[in-house]
């Protein structure tokens, strides 16, 4: 699979004057575009597009500073219609315009080349199994949350501090399937998954029960999902067991992501500094 990316890193060195084709970068890279998004901002840490945005200006920049073709012909060389929108696309990587960058020999930023390889850390002992599920119902609260990578996220804590007690008991009793208990939920992530970039967040339960009044229903179709478990240091336990599965398992086992909603299980220690972390992601098996 990290083979197949790099060819795709390399489709796009070379076509730096188009527009980032995520269906063709899919196909070099042997996966669907969904499942390409998802692996690509999992080991970048940014999205494809925002990474295409960047090595084009990265590059172009180093055109203006060159001074050997006119502004006007770089923008069309690296596929901007006009003037005035290579110029504002400039300034927003760079912090300057072109103009100003050719006089004035500015430093601008650079992006980097990316490839990718597979680093095993062995940082969690991370267990997995693949499940067939009929379709079903997470029930609960649902709230609009920016993303966080690592540490608490405090939109998070505030929206479950502010379901009662009374509700989440109400919750409790809808849980008929796996997993079992409160569940928290992640639907709609934007594509490159940028830190602060927004989400659908559901505190609920897994139920084929109708949603009581007060509470929302998101409605789950059938499919394949794999499911993963890791114990340690709350809340990194949950962090890195999400990084885990897309930087480490999902490029050495015959399977790729696909769209739904990712769902995790945390239990607490006592103290809560420690959680017991289940994981299910939709899944779906790719050719050997």
């Amino acid at each position: 699979m990290l083979e197949r990316l790099n060819q795709a890193m390399e489709h796009i060195e070379r076509n730096l004057g188009r527009p980032a084709d995520a269906a063709e970068l899919a196909r070099i890279a042997l996966t669907s575009e969904y499942h390409l998004r998802r692996l690509f901002s999992a080991l970048a840490g940014m999205g494809l597009s925002e990474y295409v945005r960047r090595r084009r200006l990265t590059v172009a920049g180093a055109e203006v500073l060159a001074g050997e073709r006119t502004l006007l012909d770089i923008a069309v060389r690296y596929g901007y219609g006009s003037g005035e929108a290579f110029a504002r696309a400039f300034r927003a990587v760079h912090g300057v315009g072109p103009g100003e960058a050719r006089r004035t020999g500015a430093a601008l930023r650079s992006q980097p080349r990316m490839s990718f390889r597979l680093v095993v850390e062995g940082s969690a002992d991370m267990r997995y199994r693949i499940v067939e599920r009929e379709g079903f119902s997470v029930v609960g609260r649902r709230a609009r949350v920016p993303l966080v990578h690592e540490g608490m996220n405090p939109a998070i804590a505030e929206f479950v501090r502010g379901i009662g007690g009374e509700t989440v008991r109400r919750m409790e009793e809808l849980s008929d399937r796996e997993p079992r208990g409160i569940v928290n939920v992640s639907h709609g992530v934007a594509e490159g998954r940028e830190e602060g970039s927004e989400l659908d967040y559901w505190h609920g339960v897994v139920t084929g029960a109708e949603p009581p009044e007060g509470m929302e229903a998101l409605a789950v179709p059938a499919g394949t999902w794999a499911v993963f478990e890791s114990e340690g240091e709350f809340p990194r336990a949950v962090q890195y067991l999400w990084r885990d599965v897309f930087t480490q398992w999902f490029p050495s086992n015959p399977y790729r992501a696909r769209p739904g909603p990712e769902i995790a299980r945390t239990r607490l220690s006592e103290d809560g500094k420690r959680a017991r972390a289940q994981l299910w992601i939709p899944v779906e098996r790719t050719a050997v």
